[in-house]
């Protein structure tokens, strides 16, 4: 292993798959209403949180980002053992966890001026930014260097496009991403907002009237962008992600898998991607969606 990995917990992989991985975690924190901020995935699962959110209707979540402790923390003992330290952050334009890191590699070179630290702005959320730490993955375990893995990943983080959908319009009021009106005349009429991530920031993909309808409307987008864009999926991963009820999630991800096999993809099963509360501050617990990235290397 010529380099270690870091993530913050934005890229919704979880505690348990990280550590499968071999990927070291820095957790924001959450809070519900005036509780106590706990560390995402480690003094709460992202289950029990969202959980939390659906027992209290109208209680909205915050979200704070990772200290410079925790990043230190993370780093130090790679640079007491000479390890090479990549560490892939949320997008910059949606939090400063990036910066936070370089503060911390800054004050880590003082102490030991060999250390080599690489802070990586993944241009992405959520399951793109896991995406991205998978294939991060893929390089370090073929024996890529450091060099060789940021040139590699920044030539696919562009590449990545999500498609998704949430049940509750007044989280995405109370994050400022509509406006009251709005939000009162969608929950009046039950419309729901088909919402993308594209070039850095979220996009407005139409709406649709009703759950099962904005469900559907999310897989016609996606299959619509892999046969407008002619992509071999062979060349891409590709992931689903919801909030707390995973039987809606099973039957969503095997309607993805369905219609990928109409169009000569032989898809494996997908791994489940739980969209982690920094999102879900603004989406409530019900996100749904399925998102792609080109691979670095097809299989």
């Amino acid at each position: 292993m010529n380099f270690h990995i870091v993530s913050d917990s934005s890229c919704d992989l979880g505690r348990e798959r990280l550590q499968q991985l071999g990927v070291d975690m820095v957790s924001y924190y959450v809070a519900l209403g005036d509780e106590v901020y706990y560390r995402e995935e480690r003094d709460i699962s992202t289950h029990d949180f969202y959980q939390k959110m659906a027992d209290n209707p109208g209680v909205f979540p915050k979200t704070s980002m990772p200290t410079l402790e925790d990043y230190l923390e993370a780093f130090r003992p790679q640079a007491q053992a000479g390890m090479p330290v990549l560490c892939i952050c949320l997008n910059e334009s949606f939090s400063g966890s990036a910066q936070c890191a370089r503060n911390a590699r800054t004050v880590l070179l003082e102490e030991y001026p060999q250390a080599r630290i690489y802070v990586m702005d993944s241009q992405s959320a959520t399951v793109l930014q896991g995406l991205l730490v998978e294939e991060a993955v893929v390089l370090r375990d073929r024996g890529s260097t450091l060099e060789e893995a940021i040139d590699a990943l920044e030539k696919i983080r562009s590449t990545g496009r999500i498609f998704f959908t949430t049940n509750d319009l007044e989280y995405l009021r109370h994050g400022g991403r509509i406006g009251k009106a709005a939000a009162a005349t969608g929950t009046l009429l039950k419309v729901k907002p088909l919402i993308g991530y594209q070039d850095r920031e979220l996009v407005s993909d139409g709406i649709a009237q009703g759950r099962k309808k904005s469900l559907q409307r999310v897989r016609d987008l996606f299959f619509r962008y892999v046969d407008r864009k002619e992509l071999d999926l062979a060349d891409y991963r590709v992931a689903t992600g919801y909030g707390l009820d995973r039987e809606e999630y099973d039957l969503f991800t095997q309607q993805i898998r369905e219609g990928l096999a109409t169009r000569g993809f032989d898809m494996p099963d997908f791994r489940p991607y739980q969209i982690g509360v920094t999102i879900g501050v603004h989406t409530g617990p019900t996100p749904i969606g399925v998102g792609l990235m080109r691979r670095v290397v097809r299989p």
